[in-house]
């Protein structure tokens, strides 16, 4: 795992679709890489990738092998926010209440508010 939002499988970085996870230096950054972790830890994990690319990164929906969304995951256990911008809203619903103040900087940089360094 590199943070909440990209996984490495097989030497490739994948970036997780749809999802906006903090970073790790942002408040609750670590937290959401090691849950992240937690969730594939000793399973099988399969990239289905699209053709989009993201800072040196493939872009692709992530499932274990028990059929486990890792976005809707993540979004629900309020470490990622859904980037209707990239998801269509897909994972929007399954935000808890409050979530996009707790994780107020990937929510300001979906709306091109935050930008890195900064």
């Amino acid at each position: 795992m590199i943070d909440g939002d990209t996984i490495v499988i097989s030497g490739t970085h994948i970036r997780i679709a749809g999802i906006d996870a903090p970073e790790l230096d942002h408040p609750w950054g670590k937290k959401s890489k090691f849950a992240m972790i937690q969730l594939c830890k000793g399973k099988i994990v399969t990239a289905t990738l699209d053709s989009s690319s993201s800072y040196d990164r493939v872009v692709g929906k992530c499932h274990l092998d028990d059929g486990t969304d890792l976005a809707e995951a993540l979004v629900t256990q309020g470490l990622a926010l859904d980037w209707p911008k990239y998801s269509g809203g897909a994972y929007r619903h399954l935000e808890p209440d409050g979530i996009r103040k707790k994780l107020w900087r990937a929510a300001a940089r979906q709306q091109g508010r935050y930008k890195p360094g900064t």
